[in-house]
């Protein structure tokens, strides 16, 4: 396997945003600056790395060009990894496989509570007074600057077959288990140490499910990947799964079962890993425009 380990001292670039992807890396020494707009006056920076973490695996598994660009902060080794040799870095050493899902797990669990506490915010400045307002506008300016930073990333985005993807592979029989309309597959709550891929039916996903303040947050369809999140970071599921039909044939993978399942079948953990990557890029998208509507509504306050 074709791994390269680099070196960089502070102020080179290491990727560069809207470039092609053709490999990902991994931080061994020192820390690196992930930036938008790095060319431009003012570079807006969107996180720090530390050793151990990765970067750049998106544009592996989507193939879609670099999202920002990667500086060095100071001096900095890191380990190329090229794309084409993703199964053989994991067969190296299959505790890679989680590796890579906690990253981009965690930033999927990141980015959906800066999701959330966005929208939180702009209710909030819809419903206030011209003070209180004035008195969230360091909150505000925070996303307004992270638009602007970012506004040409909003884009239509597609599954990239992700769904067709996931249907042409088996599922394993032992597995998969029949759920009949109302039957519960995790409460919220909840620690899971699985996740799931719905085969066929529906599954609704419920804040207080029989509760008097029952709200449905979501529906999926087969098929469709949830409680990944929970497995990965070991968070409370933040909602209930429910059958929403019956005859939902959902199959179970459990966190120890990842490394068999790879030497069985490593395109399934490839496509899990890259809907993961999907999920992030699709959260990027949305959290930008909620960002969008508070710079368009309250940008010059």
């Amino acid at each position: 396997m074709a791994v390269i380990e680099k070196s960089f001292k502070r102020g080179e670039i290491i990727v560069k945003e809207g470039e092609p992807g053709k490999s990902f890396f991994q931080l061994i020494e020192g820390k690196v600056g992930v930036y938008a707009d790095y060319d431009k006056k003012e570079p807006f920076r969107l996180a720090i790395l530390e050793p151990g973490e990765y970067f750049g695996e998106m544009a592996i598994l989507e193939e879609y060009p670099r999202s920002s660009t990667v500086v060095a902060e100071g001096n900095v080794t890191i380990l190329e990894i090229p794309g084409g040799d993703l199964n053989a870095f994991f067969r190296e050493d299959t505790d890679r496989i989680y590796q890579l899902m906690l990253h981009l797990g965690t930033r999927v669990d990141t980015m959906t509570k800066d999701y959330i506490d966005a929208q939180r915010l702009l209710k909030e400045a819809r419903e206030s007074d011209a003070a209180k307002k004035k008195s969230l506008f360091s909150k505000l300016k925070k996303h307004i600057d992270m638009y602007q930073a970012n506004k040409n990333g909003i884009s239509e985005l597609a599954d990239e077959g992700l769904t067709e993807a996931f249907a042409s592979i088996p599922k394993e029989v032992d597995k998969t288990k029949t759920y009949s309309k109302g039957m519960i597959v995790f409460k919220e709550g909840e620690v899971g140490h699985s996740m799931y891929i719905l085969r066929e039916g529906s599954i609704g996903m419920y804040n207080d499910y029989r509760k008097r303040e029952e709200v449905k947050t979501e529906e999926l369809n087969a098929v469709a990947i949830f409680g990944e999140i929970g497995m990965i970071t070991g968070e409370p599921r933040p909602a209930s799964a429910i059958a929403d039909e019956g005859n939902t044939v959902v199959e179970t993978i459990h966190e120890d079962d990842l490394e068999d399942i790879f030497k069985r079948n490593p395109t399934k953990v490839n496509l899990i890993l890259k809907h993961l990557s999907y999920t992030l890029r699709r959260l990027n998208i949305d959290f930008l425009r909620v960002c969008k509507e508070i710079t368009e509504t309250y940008g010059n306050t």
